[in-house]
């Protein structure tokens, strides 16, 4: 008998109410069927498009049911899951935009050219959808990368279905979601299976296996995103899996910047190691600071902001289960003192803080890497190092990560000293490399790179902007191809008006 999924209110424990049942094997199977056969409603960019933007729509429409009901599961506000759901929305009619401009199909044609070594004969190449997307929620954003999130609207603008697995923390959320998706692509044709939903950890195991699954996105832990993305390679034939896992974002803080605005950086990284309860996927989990008297005010003005923010729920127990023995692990270590104490703010809540620790107890292989791996919560180590030399060493010793962030001086941002070498020494560490500024905050835009090296994700890939529609698209070229046979993103009169490169020259 298939187990009920609950929805659970994070701030009580208490199950609220049975949502739905874990799926079967054999549930699964249709949920994929469905999607792989909701794959021609899709073809014309026209039909994906106003379906994106009716979706945005019809999300805006059910606001307070909604937010109401995600505030209930999450207990994240509903000021920030306003927020958040405008992002969504925003986010959706971006696709649609790019969809419309066409330019992210790479249409390149060449004639042929007998004079060239070796001759080029008639090539004409752009990209087609992989296929029906399995996509999996994430915990600590239940708009924004859930069921309607970045990964469903790029695969969708891609021209792709999709099967959403739920994350248990917000299922009554996913289904409403899920239902307004489906209202959407009906006002246009699409049939309902375009967007499949479903619930239940072995459920997910299956999808993953899946034959007719062609790609995957997730947002989760390093545990959970590793063992899908073996499970993705071990297939049969394996398939693309962008993973998004943990990440440390770390920090490094000048001796001048410190010494320029030691009061201000300290209240700065208090607000963003504790913005939405330290669960932002791009919270500063380390921050390296230089020791001495400027190291030393900055340590003071971290401490009097930290201690002045409320205790705050996490999504679920779990989590504030392994948070409380994740610090209490890290505080154990020698070395480590806990200026702020991270703990229980109350039955169901949890208090931020932080802790500091001497450089060189991370130049080596030991007891403290448990320091470089992330702590879910409202938690951050600062590390204080005595010279550049021993930052260096600290920072050679990071995984891959999200975000890396520097702050310097005036005079190093304007070029003197190391400012260059050190936004050198960061860009090997993370996918979006930060100057004065913190990580907390992940701007929707064409420019945007939200990812990084393993274990900050399993791919090369971005999940927030524009770009992250190219996940689900493969190259294919055609050579020698009748006029007649070509599908009209490829003929030469260029029926749909796209952008493309003709011959050698970039048509706009």
């Amino acid at each position: 008998m298939a187990a009920p999924v609950w929805s659970v209110d994070p701030r009580t424990g208490k199950q609220r109410e049975q949502v739905a049942v874990e799926a079967t094997a054999q549930e699964v199977d249709a949920a994929v069927r469905a999607a792989q056969a909701a794959r021609g409603a899709l073809t014309d960019r026209t039909v994906r498009a106003a379906f994106l933007r009716s979706a945005a729509d019809e999300l805006e429409a059910a606001k307070d049911a909604l937010v109401e009901t995600a505030d209930a599961e999450t207990a994240l506000g509903p000021v920030r899951l306003t927020g958040e759901l405008a992002r969504t929305c925003f986010q959706l009619r971006a696709f649609a935009d790019i969809v419309d401009e066409g330019a992210f199909l790479d249409v390149v044609i060449n004639h042929p050219d007998n004079t060239a070594t070796p001759p080029i004969p008639d090539l004409r190449r752009y990209k087609v959808p992989l296929g029906v997307v399995a996509v999996y929620s994430a915990s600590n954003f239940p708009f924004a990368f859930s069921v309607a999130g970045g990964d469903t609207a790029s695969a969708l603008a891609a021209g792709c279905p999709v099967v959403v697995k739920a994350h248990p923390d917000h299922p009554a959320l996913s289904e409403l979601v899920a239902k307004v998706l489906r209202r959407a692509a009906a006002a246009h044709s699409v049939p309902e299976g375009v967007l499949g939903l479903v619930h239940g950890f072995e459920a997910g195991i299956e999808l993953i296996k899946h034959p007719l699954v062609a790609a995957a996105g997730f947002t989760g832990s390093v545990r959970g995103g590793r063992a899908l993305f073996d499970a993705a390679a071990a297939r049969d034939v394996p398939i693309p899996f962008h993973g998004e896992l943990g990440s440390l974002n770390p920090v490094l803080i000048t001796e001048a910047a410190a010494a320029e605005r030691a009061e201000q950086l300290g209240s700065g990284l208090a607000g963003s190691m504790t913005m939405g309860v330290g669960q932002f996927c791009v919270k500063p989990g380390l921050v390296l600071a230089p020791s001495g008297a400027s190291g030393d005010r900055l340590l003071k003005s971290l401490t009097e902001a930290v201690s002045n923010v409320d205790a705050g729920v996490l999504l679920d127990h779990r989590m504030r289960d392994n948070f409380l023995a994740g610090v209490a692990e890290r505080t154990q270590l020698a070395g480590v003192e806990s200026p702020v104490t991270a703990g229980a703010g109350g039955e169901h809540t949890v208090s931020p803080g932080f802790l500091t620790v001497p450089a060189d107890k991370l130049a080596a292989q030991g007891a403290h890497d448990l320091l470089l791996e992330e702590c879910f919560g409202p938690l951050t180590v600062v590390v204080r190092y005595e010279d550049e030399d021993e930052a260096k060493a600290v920072l050679s010793r990071l995984p891959g990560n999200l975000t890396a962030t520097v702050h310097l001086s005036d005079g190093e941002a304007a070029g003197e000293g190391r400012g260059p070498e050190l936004l050198a020494e960061l860009t090997p560490l993370a996918g979006r490399v930060l100057v004065n500024g913190w990580p907390t905050g992940v701007a929707v835009a064409p420019a945007q790179h939200h990812g990084g090296p393993y274990p900050a994700t399993t791919s090369t890939s971005t999940s927030v902007g524009g770009t992250a529609i190219e996940r689900w698209l493969r190259p294919v070229a055609y050579q020698n191809a009748p006029e007649a046979l070509l599908p009209p993103e490829l003929k030469d009169d260029n029926p749909l008006g796209l952008p493309r490169r003709f011959n050698g020259r970039l048509e706009r």
